[in-house]
């Protein structure tokens, strides 16, 4: 039993060593479903049949099988997949404080080299009911120090009857299509300026549950919504001990003692249907809405809604070429309360509505295997109020890029910004990206 366990150990250390064993074992998709899950499954039977393959050429026909055997199904949880992905960036702007313009966590923050993300990922089966899911991030700011943080932690059931899923731990909040992906799924080197603007430099992420049903319509059709804390960091727009800097004032350390409204609801709906045999849509409508420390009952609600639509022919060879067109468009209500000025001594703020709006929108053309430009227009514009803050201030950009990928497991980018920021400027800026990845990685949603 002690060898097996050896065997298996080695297995998971060396899967990724041995491409291509056992990939071809898994079916091809033939639907959206099983292709989200299909580059999930090819990573865990590589483990699986590279035991089996070690096995053999060791005399190991032999061993004993009879636990594995009465352990069923729980056997699948001894497969863990473990990937490693990591961002380097480089480049240059105008700008005289970069972090200005760029807000974003994971964006380029200095002139020279820095590394934004780099990511330690688990997952797997747990047993019949579970799948497990965590991912560590560790990165470099602009002082030069060293990060780390759990960014998500959390179970996903697998077996629950009427098309529901249940989702519980710590993750991103299923707003919109880009907030809930890694920065090595983006399509451009920094994160769209009105996502930092509505939910902060790291995006809106928090500890809590969320519920998914999908409906029985003759498309794909799924109505989510998530119950998260409304604290921390990574909820600025909401109970964030950072939010002075969008309200001006003292913030209001305001216990969750009311049930459900000191807590954020996070609802959305999206579809996706074949316009043609070559063309697919996804639709969504999002909210997030819940407390904010400007006062003993101040709220926020933020509106979003996106879409999604991709051209691929039918006699495509790894994927390209393909155009796809993504948008996304947000508005923000923030109840600010008569506060306290952070900033100046017995000065009263009144209260106030502080309105935000913003949009971006992003092409990509797949020109031939491996080879991928974009185009992303943006912008975000702030109503003003009382406390003339830094974060609301109106700002558009357009940004082009190029991407190559050496292999499905790297890939270099190139990409130029143009900002635009009311009584500031212009700054211009070049920013150069490399990733590689290595172990496995679980697929992310078309």
């Amino acid at each position: 039993m002690y060898f097996r366990q050896t065997i298996s150990a080695l297995a998971l250390l060396s899967c990724i060593a041995i491409p291509g064993l056992s990939s071809a074992q898994v079916p091809a998709p033939k639907s959206k479903q099983d292709s989200i899950a299909r580059a999930d499954s090819i990573a865990r039977a590589d483990s699986i049949a590279l035991v089996k393959q070690l096995e053999k050429e060791l005399g190991a026909q032999n061993a004993d099988t009879s636990g594995a055997a009465a352990q069923g199904p729980r056997a699948t949880g001894s497969y863990m997949n473990i990937g490693f992905v990591s961002l380097t960036d480089a480049g240059w702007s105008t700008a005289r404080e970069i972090g200005a313009i760029e807000r974003g966590d994971h964006d380029p923050k200095v002139n020279g080299f820095t590394i934004p993300n780099a990511e330690i990922s688990l997952d797997g089966n747990v047993d019949p009911y579970f799948k497990g899911f965590s991912n560590i991030v560790l990165k470099i700011d602009s002082a030069g120090d060293s990060g780390i943080e759990l960014e998500e932690a959390y179970g996903l059931t697998t077996s629950l009857p009427w098309n529901l899923q249940v989702k519980f731990g710590q993750f991103f909040a299923e707003f919109g299509r880009q907030n809930p992906q890694h920065p090595h799924s983006w399509a451009f080197v920094d994160a769209p300026l009105v996502l930092t603007r509505m939910f902060g430099p790291d995006g809106l992420r928090s500890q809590g549950l969320r519920v998914s049903w999908l409906l029985p319509t003759p498309f794909y059709t799924e109505a989510l919504v998530a119950v998260m804390n409304a604290t921390g960091e990574t909820a600025s727009s909401f109970r964030s001990p950072e939010s002075s800097e969008i309200h001006g004032g003292v913030v209001n350390d305001r216990a969750v003692s009311n049930g459900f409204s000191d807590l954020l609801i996070v609802p959305r709906i999206n579809t996706s249907f074949d316009l043609t045999e070559t063309q697919t849509i996804v639709l969504g409508a999002s909210g997030a809405f819940g407390p904010n420390n400007s006062g003993p009952s101040a709220e926020t609600k933020v509106y979003g809604v996106d879409a999604y639509w991709k051209w691929k022919p039918a006699a495509a060879q790894a994927g390209f070429p393909f155009l796809s067109l993504q948008t996304e468009a947000m508005y923000r209500r923030y109840d600010a309360a008569q506060r306290l000025s952070a900033t100046e001594l017995l000065v009263t703020l009144p209260s106030e509505v502080l309105k935000d709006r913003g949009a971006y929108a992003q092409v990509l053309w797949g020109i031939k295997p491996r080879i991928v430009a974009g185009l992303r227009g943006e912008f975000e514009r702030g109503n003003g109020g009382s406390f003339n803050s830094e974060l609301r201030g109106d700002q558009s950009r357009i940004s082009p890029n190029l991407t190559w990928y050496p292999t499905e497991f790297s890939k270099f980018r190139m990409q130029y910004n143009y900002d635009d920021r009311k009584a500031i400027g212009t700054d211009h800026s070049l920013w150069f990206q490399f990733e590689f990845l290595i172990g496995a990685h679980a697929a992310h949603k078309f």
